[in-house]
């Protein structure tokens, strides 16, 4: 399988004067990109960086980390991302667990970076210092690294530990590229809005696979809604490829309609599950082709691929083209001790996966509760239906067990959802003396709407006695990561306690 920094090379001689990639007044066709990665590469290799190197950023979305990003898979550096929203200290984490060498920041994380104790003793690079070097020198780039060369490590949320360094392979972040313009249908020239940070891998593969197709990249370093609304309109961008969250800030916009994302024709999301209410609005205002649910990590891209999501909602659909999945009974270890068709268990995916990684970076710990028997344990349950179909119900630990009785968060917050009152929902269980855990709805209002309102229409609808909710809290923001996956942990951890109110009967 061919090597990033060749993949890059080969798309600039299929398509060199298409535009590859935009940020604001910044146009570069393929040619004029690769001239400008190339001279990157060249100041990068003279430092004394050498392949095999971590190399720690910290920047948005923006064309000099997009270049930076294929100057170091010319180079066999690894890429080191950092959301840019770090602190010093996790600035320090990423450069120790990595061993970096160097590392590169923008604006929004330069004070954090200067804050960093062990930042000091390595070399810096701000992204305007990246530009005044692309625009220094004239060079070609040549491909140093392989296949079997790493390119990448991400680390995971670290929502309930540190953060798991995942690093992956060239062959594996081409597989999953690949695979990801093959199941979403993509187009030679498709148009991106280039918004997944670079630090996730959403973000990553919408960069590569965009690269593969001759597509244009078009840069909003961070989510406005507003200014992705302008960008689709103006760009004419013709894919989305989103967390639920920013789907529904734009479509509740106020300067949004059906007319300014017009050229949308295929819609994909991922990194959370949607509800039934958002699907049902964006299949009946944007009318794509092709509308997505991709089910994937980190650690191995694709898990499962839902084309028409729509058509089924909740549906994760089936194994991608480089997958083959299972779900095995709840507490199990042994990929053979299969939950049956309907039970609730473990969802696991077969670590031959081209797309998969090989186990996390030097966390044997970790490794010994993920992986057992050549698969890889999710820690997500979910069920397959009669049709063969995967149902993603949420993650083992968020399972809700109320006198005896096991509830899916998401499938109360679907039901939920579709209630004109109900802007966003999240469902935890909270600790209740009798029932050992309750079912506890934190809701976002639309206008104006009762704890009356809602436990009839969880009636109406048909959800089980027990699994609706036992009391309702109004909030105005339910907490989220900044790429949009719900934070379920700070609700259960009671920040919003003053704020429940009386159970309902």
């Amino acid at each position: 399988m061919l090597d990033l920094g060749t993949s890059f090379l080969a798309s600039v001689e299929r398509d060199p004067d298409a535009l590859a990639i935009v940020d604001g007044e910044m146009r570069l066709s393929y040619r004029q990109w690769y001239d400008k990665v190339s001279a990157l590469a060249a100041a990068l290799s003279e430092t004394g960086l050498k392949r095999g190197d971590h190399v720690l950023t910290a920047m948005q979305n923006r064309w000099e980390n997009a270049s930076l990003h294929w100057a170091c898979q010319f180079l066999g550096l690894i890429v080191t991302p950092l959301n840019w929203r770090a602190k010093a200290d996790e600035i320090d984490f990423g450069i120790e667990d990595a061993g970096a060498k160097a590392v590169f920041y923008d604006a929004s994380t330069e004070e954090a970076v200067r804050l960093s104790r062990l930042a000091q003793h390595l070399p810096q690079f701000s992204a305007e210092a990246l530009a005044g070097i692309m625009d220094g020198r004239a060079a070609d780039a040549v491909p140093v690294a392989d296949a079997a060369d790493w390119s990448l490590m991400l680390y995971t949320s670290g929502t309930t530990s540190k953060p798991k360094g995942v690093p992956r392979r060239h062959r594996a972040e081409r597989a999953g590229a690949v695979a990801h313009v093959a199941q979403n249908l993509y187009r030679h020239g498709e148009r991106t809005l280039g918004v997944m940070p670079l630090y996730h891998t959403m973000g990553v593969r919408s960069l590569i696979a965009s690269s593969l197709i001759g597509g244009t990249f078009v840069c909003l370093p961070r989510f406005d809604a507003a200014k992705a609304l302008d960008l689709i309109e103006q760009e004419k961008i013709t894919n989305l490829y989103l967390v639920p969250t920013l789907y529904h800030d734009l479509v509740h916009h106020e300067a949004f309609s059906a007319a300014r994302v017009a050229s949308v024709s295929k819609l994909g999301y991922a990194g959370a599950s949607m509800t039934d209410g958002l699907l049902k609005r964006l299949e009946q205002t944007f009318r794509p082709e092709l509308f997505v649910n991709h089910y994937g990590s980190s650690e191995i891209y694709t898990f499962t691929i839902e084309q028409r999501a729509a058509a089924k909602p909740g549906s994760a659909g089936r194994a991608g083209i480089n997958q083959t999945i299972r779900v095995v009974k709840l507490g199990s270890r042994n990929p053979d001790e299969r939950a049956a068709v309907g039970e609730e268990g473990e969802i696991i995916a077969l670590m031959k996966s081209d797309e998969a990684f090989e186990g996390y970076w030097n966390r044997p710990d970790a490794d010994a509760k993920a992986l057992h028997g050549g698969w890889y344990f999710t820690g997500d349950t979910g069920f397959v239906d009669q049709d063969g179909d995967l149902f993603v119900t949420g993650r083992a630990d968020d399972m809700i067990i109320t006198g005896g009785e096991n509830v899916s968060p998401v499938e109360v917050e679907s039901c939920l959802s579709l209630h004109d009152g109900v802007a966003e929902v999240a469902v935890v269980g909270l600790p209740d003396e009798r029932w050992g855990k309750i079912v506890v709805a934190f809701i976002k209002r639309r206008g104006e709407v009762t704890v009356e309102d809602l436990d009839r229409h969880c009636r109406d609808s048909g959800l089980a006695n027990f699994r609706r909710p036992r009391r309702f809290v109004f909030v105005d923001e339910i907490p989220k990561s900044p790429v949009g996956k719900l934070l379920r942990r700070l609700l259960v951890a009671g920040e919003y306690a003053e704020e429940r109110i009386p159970e309902n009967q």
